[in-house]
């Protein structure tokens, strides 16, 4: 089997409502997503998807992963798919770095691995996990009233998981903290997630002040370093997401004892193939996950339900999935979806979902 056609295309996904970080400092509307159609000579066909969190969240951006599958196809044209291995390598020689711009590609070949094999991916990275995993949903709410209103409209839904965004002003911070632990059911789970938002002076004030609520902090400074700097100061378990992109920063956080959970999102770590490596890294360490699509349709969320059904029950927290949170569906209701705030793995064989094409549009890129 030989992959013989690549295909580009560029889809916006608006968001139903409009979308905050770090207490305000970034907001979003809009997601561009790169879908990816790989073809081979003997019919089988696999879809990817990259979409990061608009251009400014991190270093990653729909024109950037359009920019490295052009640079990549020629090395990637005439190589099996299904030795997932080879193509990995074959990408990281062509294009050092930029792993955001192979996981789409990443997420293809597993597709068509999987469907040539008859399974889905899940089973064919060595055993899924048929527990339906609870969905977080993702409150980027700035004031306690807004917080208290995204987390009944997800109530509504039947989620029981929230990642609550907060970060940018101490006082603020700890008022809604302290607010949603005052409303928090019976058996949620609740991430309160900075996104790099806070110096090292603002976590500590934050930690401490919350200590007596043993709640969970989500990448509470900016890198590694300013984690490990506060790292004895405070008493509150850690999840480390934004600072987590290679393998060697998750073989630092377990060695150096930095966080107590991993939140792995597929598209930022390279896809699969990469993700596969840290959640062994973590399950040896004794460290939970989160996992999680950076963004995207309901192909990405598929992506990273089937990562998460690779972890044993006791270990996944929670996934979280961006197509509940659109006003487009470009696979027509198929593919996992919620369930009273939850998803349950598709049996299909490969991803389990593939997009309707006639609406996508024309590629915006063909290499053969």
């Amino acid at each position: 089997m030989k992959i013989t056609r690549i295909s580009v295309f560029q889809v916006n996904l608006p968001l139903e409502h409009p979308y905050w970080l770090s207490g305000g400092r970034l907001k979003f509307e809009m997601l561009d997503a790169t879908l990816v159609k790989v073809e081979t000579d003997t019919g089988f066909v696999g879809w990817g998807e990259g979409t990061p969190w608009g251009h400014t969240y991190v270093p990653a951006h729909g024109p950037g992963i359009r920019a490295g599958i052009e640079t990549m196809a020629p090395f990637i044209i005439g190589l099996d798919p299904r030795k997932i291995l080879d193509v990995e390598r074959a990408m990281d020689l062509a294009l050092p770095g930029h792993l955001y711009a192979k996981s789409p590609i990443d997420m293809a070949c597993w597709d068509i691995a999987g469907q040539a094999a008859g399974l889905p991916i899940a089973d064919l990275m060595g055993g899924g996990s048929r527990t339906p995993r609870a969905i977080a949903s993702s409150v980027g709410a700035k004031t306690v009233e807004e917080t208290r209103a995204v987390i009944d409209r997800y109530r509504q839904r039947g989620y029981v998981a929230h990642s609550v965004k907060i970060g940018g002003d101490v006082a603020r911070d700890i008022a809604r903290i302290r607010d949603v632990e005052d409303i928090r059911r019976g058996g949620e789970i609740v991430l309160y997630d900075v996104n790099r938002g806070w110096t090292r002076q603002q976590a500590l004030r934050v930690m401490s002040a919350t200590e007596n609520l043993n709640v969970m902090f989500e990448q509470p400074c900016e890198t590694l370093d300013d984690i490990a700097a506060i790292a004895g100061k405070h008493a509150a378990p850690v999840s480390v997401d934004e600072a987590l992109v290679t393998l060697q920063d998750a073989t630092r956080i377990a060695r150096d004892g930095l966080a107590e959970v991993f939140g792995i999102k597929l598209n930022r770590v390279g896809g699969l193939t990469k993700a596969a490596r840290m959640r062994d890294v973590a399950l040896a360490h004794g460290i939970d996950m989160f996992v999680m699509a950076t963004g995207g349709s309901v192909l990405a969320d598929a992506e990273a339900l089937h990562l998460a059904a690779t972890i044993p029950d006791t270990n996944c927290h929670a996934v979280w999935a961006c197509q509940d949170m659109l006003t487009v569906d470009i696979a027509g209701g198929r593919g996992p979806r919620n369930v009273d705030g939850h998803l349950h793995l598709p049996e299909k064989p490969g991803l389990g979902v593939h997009p309707d094409e006639d609406t996508l549009g024309d590629p915006v890129a063909v290499y053969a």
